[in-house]
């Protein structure tokens, strides 16, 4: 208990520096009374789905936390409560900010791109600081209270469970209302994105923000504290300093929180070809402080030399470790990078491939994606390895940890891209003048980039966690080998393997039908009311935003039971050795599935970008219509699906750990 108060004051400082940023934010000129007013209209939108989703999530943490005090043991269930809370709070702090912060955007657009960057990259912070503060902060308080790591894995399940709701009803949401705007908007009626007289584009704004920042915040909330925990229960193996091994990884997120609130103040630039470079530096700096911090604290926490399997190891090879999953962070989010900018070869042959019409512009999207699991999956099989090689099970986890560790900068760079996405749409509504729209189109664009390498970081951290929850998992089943030739993990491995295939399914199927309810409403609204093409009539924004709110919630239930009902299924009625083998088929399927779908729907979304840049006809071209097609395919795919594959290999992975006692 000696680390606590270094804990606890790193948890402290990440939310203090989140709250300074946020009143900062909110002193700044919110622009004109137009500005204003779609502004206003974003923010309802968005917070009307929030309280509506957390609605129905009260209800399912009620019901989860009585099952959990009764089969389990009450702390497990108030854990549970804790994570789902803490979750639920940073989520609501990051929709309410960057909704916030999207018109102060635009109005700082009017003066200068740097205060632009500032305002969007502050709004991001918020809610990455949020997140890694509130977790750190509830896992460690829960520790110290309780002292057992395995007591307190509820917390994880509370973050996954909201994690499941935020990512699969708000990625149905978002991708419905673009597809809805899409499809009338651009393609039937002609009109530019964020046209305000396209009904569904408050929806699609309102989308941005449901999806990639409560979406992805709840997401990388869970993998963070899902990472800290495993290895915590790992730790708990060790014979000599068991404790020590325990708390490191704390010690290791607090200084990373650190590092993260350093790396904000390398964020700045004035040319609208220095923004992508400005947020690397913020990145780059957080992660190179970062490794120093790490070898210090494994060489005055450890033991100068312990034994683990057999053999002798020293703090050291758990540095490697970490610094391995440190690496790997930053290798999947360039590689993903490589197969998703317009600035590389694969974006621009898919470009190309729009010449000859939609058809070859899906085969290509689809041919990328499938092509671009290779590296990052050999990036993660060689962090496994090291890390395993370094400090067995107990290295996998803490690389996890220091995959994660810098997530307070990461997810603030990630969650900056709606921000400035919302901030063009504004000025586009507003018909304010054109050099501001250009500021915001230089912002969007590298949001785009950074979004599409935040699903990478997210995919790849999910896996890692998801591998770190296994081996606890095996751990706590006493499964030191799972028998390949066992029919009993034969037909777990296929049952996990068929599982993120049909979660896809039922994914993309929510997000057609709520899509269909959308283009309808939207077709209904230019025919019905008189004037909307000419301005004189105004679109019934509300509508669509209804369409999409009841659509989400209403789908995203069939996903969300599959995730927690299948690995209790499985370990009920087919045993441990059967779950391990669902848990290892659904991690190897969801994660190709997850990168695969992602890395097109990038692709896609960036070729279209690429050719209204100018290339190959330029906007209005059959290239062009050509690509918005296959764009309009991606959207689910990368905002959707993939994102929710994230939840279940990690939600699965919680699920089978907590109730693997009623399974012995």
């Amino acid at each position: 208990m000696e680390y606590a108060p270094y804990i606890i004051i790193s948890g402290i400082i990440g939310l203090a520096f989140a709250y300074w940023l946020g009143r900062n934010i909110k002193k700044q000129d919110s622009g004109n009374e137009k500005m204003r007013e779609i502004s206003r209209a974003i923010h309802e939108g968005a917070m009307a789905f929030l309280f509506r989703e957390y609605k129905i999530l009260v209800v399912f943490v009620i019901i989860v936390a009585g099952v959990l005090g009764y089969f389990i043991s009450y702390i497990t269930a108030i854990s549970f409560v804790c994570g789902a809370i803490l979750s639920t709070l940073a989520g609501f702090i990051g929709m309410n900010i960057a909704t916030i912060a999207n018109v102060r955007t635009t109005q700082a657009a009017t003066k200068s791109l740097g205060q632009a960057l500032k305002i969007a990259f502050s709004s991001g912070a918020v809610m990455g600081l949020s997140v890694v503060g509130f977790g750190i902060l509830g896992v460690s308080i829960l520790y110290f209270i309780f002292n057992d790591p395995n007591l307190i894995i509820g917390f994880g399940f509370g973050a996954s469970s909201v994690a499941l709701f935020a990512r699969v009803g708000g990625g149905i949401y978002t991708k419905a209302a673009d597809v809805g705007a899409d499809l009338v908007g651009k393609l039937e009626a002609g009109i530019p994105e964020d046209d305000p007289r396209n009904p569904a584009v408050i929806a699609d704004n309102v989308g941005d923000n449901v999806g990639d920042v409560a979406g992805m915040g709840a997401d990388l909330f869970e993998s963070y504290v899902g990472s800290i925990l495993a290895t915590m229960i790992i730790g708990l193996a060790f014979t000599v300093s068991s404790e020590r091994f325990v708390i490191l990884p704390l010690l290791i997120s607090g200084a990373g929180i650190i590092c993260s609130v350093l790396g904000t103040f390398l964020v700045n630039t004035k040319s609208e070809k220095g923004v992508y470079s400005a947020l690397s530096k913020g990145l780059i700096g957080a992660s190179i402080l970062l490794i120093p911090a790490i070898y210090l604290i494994a060489k005055f926490v450890l033991p100068e030399s312990f034994p683990m399997g057999g053999e002798t190891h020293s703090y050291l090879d758990v540095f490697y470790a970490t610094v391995a999953g440190l690496v790997s962070g930053v290798i999947i989010g360039l590689l993903t990078e490589y197969y998703t900018s317009y600035d590389y070869k694969p974006t621009q042959k898919l470009s190309e491939s729009s010449v000859t019409g939609a058809a070859t512009n899906i085969i290509s999207g689809l041919s990328l994606g499938l092509k671009s699991t290779v590296l990052p999956v050999l990036v993660i099989c060689a962090t496994v390895l090291i890390a395993y090689s370094f400090s067995g099970l107990y290295g996998i986890a803490i690389a996890a940890v220091g995959m994660l560790a810098t997530l307070g900068i990461s997810l603030a760079i990630d969650a900056y891209g709606p921000v400035a996405d919302n901030s063009g749409g504004i000025a586009e509504m507003s018909k304010l003048p054109h050099y501001v729209r250009k500021r915001t189109d230089s912002l969007d664009s590298v949001g785009n980039t950074t979004a599409a390498m935040g699903k990478g970081f997210a995919i790849g951290s999910a896996a890692l966690t998801a591998l770190a929850l296994f081996s606890a998992y095996t751990a706590a089943a006493n499964l030191s080998i799972i028998n390949l030739v066992d029919p009993f993990v034969i037909v777990g491995l296929f049952i996990g393997g068929v599982l993120p295939f049909l979660f896809t399914a039922l994914t993309m199927s929510a997000v057609g039908l709520t899509a269909q309810e959308m283009v309808e409403e939207v077709r209904r609204q230019f025919k019905k009311i008189k004037g909307i093409m000419d301005g004189t009539g105004k679109p019934d924004h509300k509508k669509c935003v209804d369409i999409a709110t009841k659509g989400a919630l209403k789908r995203m239930v069939l996903p969300a039971l599959i995730a927690v009902v299948a690995p209790l299924i499985v370990g009920y009625f087919l045993g441990v050795a059967a779950l391990g083998g669902l848990l290892a088929g659904s991690l190897v399927t969801g994660m190709l599935l997850a990168i695969s779908m992602a890395n097109s729907g990038g692709a896609w979304d960036n070729a279209k970008k690429w050719i209204e840049s100018g290339k190959f006809g330029g906007k209005g071209s059959d290239p062009h219509k050509a690509a918005i097609v296959g764009d309009t395919v991606g959207d689910p795919y990368k905002d959707t699906s993939a994102p929710s594959l994230n939840i279940l290999i990690k939600l699965m992975s919680v699920v089978a750990l907590i109730f693997v006692p009623l399974f012995l």
